[in-house]
């Protein structure tokens, strides 16, 4: 197994129109998603395999999300079912630049009620690298069991990817999401961040980010590109492409799951994350799918193919 993503896997309800709030809407299209998820089927589009861990609730949405997984190839044997709670939900109405707003139901959900206990450890043994987001260090249990997965990867030789893809709205404050979100870093290899997240977590300091484990932080800066540090220093910066914008949803995770591709079938990962060796190649290539997936609506049904990835990259020199 190449990349085991851990973490919520939902039901995205997206407004039928654009520029309105989610109360507004006439109607949503249904669109499976979930941050960890969207990254678990990017990797696996992009041609490497991948699996996730995880909790849905034993309803409908739970295992039709399982099916989604299974139909696009990413091993589902650590997805979990509970009568204890729901399979989780988020509304997103977008505005005109496809930027986005949530109203999510998880009250508990059924990711929320996850036990270290519960995660199945052996998908992490022969991992090339481990990914979550924040949304599972929101509380207990599924906090400690999202940690207990990061440090088993790191004691296994795994890269960890972090994501935190902050949602504010389910934090009880600022204060205790910034805590929560940092204190992980220091079970990460490799961060990616958003420039709005770098700054409400350091006022935009990305070397305050650093911690011992870290290799690489990439910063997205939506339609300016991204950014990748060194632990030497070494700044790149990638432009974006340039690409008619419909959804935003996905884009950053469908990112995620490109970097973390090029990453590990580099043949050099020592070199890329060390002496910055091809690395705005790397960048380059994430901007591209991360750009593909924002033409799209939804998350997991946005998400590029390598062909429609290589058609874009040949089209634009």
């Amino acid at each position: 197994m190449t990349v085991v993503c851990m973490g919520e896997l939902l039901i995205d309800f997206v407004a039928n129109e654009t520029g309105v709030e989610v109360g507004q809407a006439s109607g949503f299209v249904k669109a499976p998603g979930g941050a960890p998820a969207n990254v678990a089927v990017a990797v696996k589009r992009l041609g490497m395999d991948s699996a996730f861990i995880g909790q849905v609730g034993d309803d409908a949405f739970g295992h039709y999300l399982a099916g989604v997984l299974i139909e696009n190839g990413v091993d589902a044997s650590g997805l979990r079912f509970t009568t204890e709670a729901r399979t989780p939900l988020a509304f997103v109405s977008l505005k005109a630049d496809g930027d986005r707003s949530f109203v999510f139901y998880r009250h508990p959900s059924a990711d929320m009620l996850m036990t270290p206990d519960d995660v199945n450890y052996a998908l992490i043994d022969h991992a090339q690298a481990f990914h979550f987001g924040s949304l599972s260090l929101v509380a207990e249990p599924m906090r400690s069991a999202t940690i207990a997965a990061a440090s088993y990867a790191l004691e296994k030789g795994a890269l960890v990817s972090y994501d935190p893809n902050l949602r504010r709205d389910l934090w009880s404050s600022e204060q205790t999401a910034r805590a929560e979100i940092m204190k992980a870093l220091a079970y990460t290899s490799i961060l990616k961040v958003s420039d709005d997240e770098l700054e409400f977590l350091t006022g935009g300091d990305v070397y305050s980010l650093w911690r011992e484990y870290t290799r690489l932080i990439v910063v997205t800066r939506g339609r300016h590109g991204s950014a990748a540090y060194t632990r030497d220093g070494t700044f790149l910066l990638a432009e974006a492409q340039g690409v008619p914008t419909i959804d935003t949803t996905g884009a950053g995770d469908s990112y995620v799951g490109a970097l973390l591709v090029k990453l590990l079938s580099s043949g050099d990962l020592d070199g890329l994350l060390e002496t910055a060796t091809n690395l705005g190649d790397v960048l380059h290539f994430a901007n591209t799918v991360g750009a593909i997936t924002t033409t799209k609506r939804g998350a997991i049904p946005a998400l590029p193919s390598m062909a429609e990835v290589e058609a874009l990259l040949h089209s634009a020199g």
